[in-house]
C-alpha cells in the first residue's frame, strides 16, 4: 500500500476547504494518507481530517516563533525530513500561493519529479493531468521514481466524506534555523479579500470598468455573494487593482464554481486562467466579444446598470 503525504494548509486554525478536496483526490487510490501539518493542529481539525480519510496526522514540530515557522526554507527542510523518515511514496500539495513557494523547494531538496497545477492525478498509473499552452490542450504526464510530488489546483476536486480512524504522530524537526536564508518580515495581507485560487465564486472586471473607482461595484457585489474579486491583465496594467487580483496566463489560474466576467473581452491569455470554472457568466455590451462565445450564460448590456441592479436584488 502506498504512503501518500498531504501538505495541510490552515486558515484561522481551520483546515482549508480546498485541502479537503485534495485529500479526496488522494483517497481514490489504495493508500495510507498522512496529513503533514506545519502550523499546528487542534482536536477539531484532527476530527475534520479523519472525516475525509486521513489515517495519520503528522505534526512536523516547527518552532512557534513566526520568523522560523514561516521561513519557506525551514518549512521545506521539515517536509523533506518527514518524507524520508516516513518513507513516503507520494506527496500532494495545493498549487496555492503557499504551495508554489513550498512544493518546488521540497522536490529540489529530494531530487524527485514534480508536476504543478494538476487538475487530476491517477496514482495507479502515476499520471498527472494539467493544462498546457495557455490552456489550449490538456497534458497527461506520467512520472516515475521512488517518490512523486504533485501540486493540485485548488477546487479541482470537490471534497467527499470518507471517515477513517486517525492516529496523531509528533515529529521533532531538525530545521530550527538554516544558514544563509532568513525571513526578515511578513505581512498577513488583506484578510477581507478571499483567496482567488480558493474562491467558490469570483466576479472579475476588465477594461469595461474604465477606472479604479468603478471596481467598488465589484467589491460591493462580491461582499454580498461571499465572493472574491478578480481582474484582467488590462485592469492590473492600468493600476486599477493590484497584481494579486489578476486572473490569466500570467496571473492566477482559478477553478471556481462560478466565474462572472464583467467588461472582459476574453482574450486567450485570460481564458487560460479561468476556463476550468464550472460555470462562466459574461456581462458585456459587445456581442462579438470572445468571452460571449466561451461562457455558459451571458448578459448583453451596460455592466454598470446590470451590477447596480444585481447589488440591489442581492
Amino acid at each position: 500500500m502506498k504512503k501518500t503525504g498531504i501538505l495541510i494548509e490552515m486558515e484561522n486554525s481551520r483546515v482549508k476547504e480546498t485541502t479537503l478536496g485534495m485529500i479526496t483526490l488522494a483517497a481514490r487510490a489504495d493508500a495510507d494518507l498522512y496529513a503533514l501539518v506545519l502550523d499546528g493542529v487542534d482536536d477539531p481539525a484532527c476530527d475534520i481530517l479523519a472525516q475525509y480519510g486521513i489515517t495519520k496526522i503528522v505534526d512536523l514540530g516547527l518552532s512557534s516563533a513566526p520568523e522560523i515557522r514561516l521561513n519557506p526554507a525551514v518549512r521545506a527542510e521539515a517536509v523533506t525530513q518527514a518524507a524520508q523518515k516516513l518513507q513516503l511514496d507520494v506527496i500532494f500539495g495545493l498549487s496555492s500561493a503557499d504551495g508554489k513557494d513550498l512544493i518546488p523547494r521540497v522536490a529540489a531538496l529530494l531530487d524527485v519529479p514534480l508536476v504543478m497545477d494538476c487538475l487530476d492525478v491517477d496514482l495507479k498509473k502515476n499520471i498527472a493531468r494539467t493544462s498546457q499552452y495557455s490552456g489550449k490542450v490538456l497534458a497527461d504526464i506520467q512520472l516515475s521514481g521512488d517518490l512523486l510530488i504533485f501540486g493540485i489546483r485548488p477546487n479541482a476536486v470537490q471534497p467527499v466524506l470518507s471517515p477513517a480512524q486517525a492516529k496523531k504522530i509528533k515529529m521533532a524537526s531538525d530545521s530550527a534555523s538554516l544558514p544563509g536564508f532568513a525571513l526578515v518580515s511578513w505581512d498577513d495581507g488583506d484578510r477581507g479579500q478571499a483567496s482567488l485560487a480558493e474562491a467558490d465564486i469570483i466576479i472579475a472586471g476588465g477594461r469595461g470598468l474604465k477606472n479604479s473607482d468603478n471596481f467598488s461595484l465589484l467589491f460591493d457585489c462580491a461582499k454580498k455573494m461571499h465572493a472574491a474579486v478578480g481582474a484582467s491583465r488590462v485592469a492590473v496594467d492600468e493600476g486599477w487593482v493590484p497584481y494579486a487580483f489578476q486572473v490569466g496566463q500570467t496571473g492566477e489560474k482559478v477553478s471556481p464554481q462560478v466565474y462572472i466576467a464583467c467588461g472582459i473581452s476574453g482574450s486567450i491569455q485570460h481564458f487560460a486562467g479561468m476556463k476550468t470554472a464550472r460555470m462562466i457568466i459574461a456581462v458585456n455590451k459587445d456581442e462579438n466579444a470572445a468571452i460571449m462565445a466561451n461562457c455558459d450564460y451571458h448578459v448583453q448590456g451596460d455592466l454598470f446598470e446590470i451590477l447596480t441592479e444585481l447589488i440591489r436584488q442581492l
